[in-house]
């Protein structure tokens, strides 16, 4: 963090330690959850943009665990949901139950009623339980027999799925894949990072144990809607908008891909890169701060066309190259 950030938030200046307790989570979320820090900087650039996260790794990398520590961290209620192929969307909504002693249906909120909902292998139910979660994530609200319910603030959706596993499962359709603000990939720990991993456990971490971790609360609701108002302060200017609009333009023009981003993809990457700059200490963004967030912004928006898929082309190169390509504003 910048010293002079660090000072403002001794002087009373709210939204400069509502940065310092973001930035504190990195700590946090270290005593449990070793490495992984572009994932928890991604997790704190959806909560800053009230947008959801879609964790992509194999299994045993700390995906739950990590949405489990950020909750505890946060002192926010998290609930879980294992996707199952007999999952209903009743299962994750809520609903109606009739209540034999008033003779009246009431209603039973579901899982989804939550601050941070872990949607755990969302792959594996089928597209009408994956859609039950639509509403939810891009209105923030349960509609049940025709009245709206509005969920709780803050709310953030953090499904995960297994890249390699394919068999059994429901592919998020790309109308769905484009609500999940980032697309953050987990990956197999380095070596000193593993052997740190199994350090602990012959220590006695347990997992399950967060609080024995030593996991503390270290920033409030309150200080995310200080740290969100402060985001939308962030100036930009036309040349860094043009820039956006450029290099999502340039993915619907790739000969590699037979899916650009589409202009709420823009209006995304542009708003992460306006919680990367102020997350970094500066009120503006610059190029670099677009350039930071637009693999795990765009990698889930795009698709390859089949041809370049067979030849090894991964959506990650293809945006890295038109990264490359598109001119800079100075």
């Amino acid at each position: 963090m910048d010293p002079t950030t660090d000072n403002a938030a001794h002087t009373g200046d709210p939204a400069a330690a509502a940065r310092a307790s973001l930035e504190a989570l990195r700590a946090e979320i270290a005593k449990a959850v070793v490495g992984q820090d572009p994932a928890v900087t991604g997790l704190a650039v959806a909560l800053l943009c009230r947008g959801h996260v879609l964790l992509e790794g194999v299994p045993g990398v700390a995906k739950t665990l990590l949405v489990r520590t950020l909750a505890a961290a946060l002192d926010l209620d998290t609930k879980r949901v294992q996707f199952t192929p007999d999952l209903m969307p009743s299962d994750v909504t809520g609903s109606l139950v009739y209540d034999a002693r008033t003779s009246e249906f009431s209603f039973q909120p579901g899982p989804v009623f939550t601050n941070l909902l872990l949607a755990d292998e969302i792959n594996r139910t089928p597209p009408k339980t994956q859609a039950s979660l639509l509403e939810a994530m891009e209105e923030r609200q349960v509609t049940v027999d025709g009245t709206p319910r509005p969920l709780p603030d803050p709310f953030l959706v953090a499904a995960t799925q297994n890249p390699v596993e394919y068999e059994g499962t429901y592919p998020l359709p790309e109308a769905q894949l484009d609500r999940f603000l980032l697309k953050l990939t987990i990956p197999l720990p380095s070596r000193q990072d593993e052997i740190d991993v199994l350090t602990r456990h012959t220590e006695g971490f347990n997992p399950q144990d967060l609080h024995a971790a030593g996991v503390r609360p270290v920033a409030t609701a309150a200080d995310l809607e200080t740290a969100r108002a402060a985001v939308a302060k962030t100036t930009v200017s036309p040349e860094i908008t043009a820039y956006v609009v450029d290099i999502c333009r340039a993915t619907r023009e790739s000969p590699s891909l037979s899916l650009g981003v589409s202009p709420r993809g823009a209006t995304a990457l542009l708003s992460t890169a306006r919680a990367w700059a102020w997350l970094t200490g500066r009120d503006y963004v610059i190029p670099d701060d677009v350039k930071a967030l637009a693999l795990p912004t765009l990698r889930h928006r795009v698709q390859l066309r089949p041809e370049a898929e067979m030849e090894g082309v991964t959506t990650d190169s293809v945006i890295n190259a038109i990264l490359t390509h598109v001119p800079v504003p100075r």
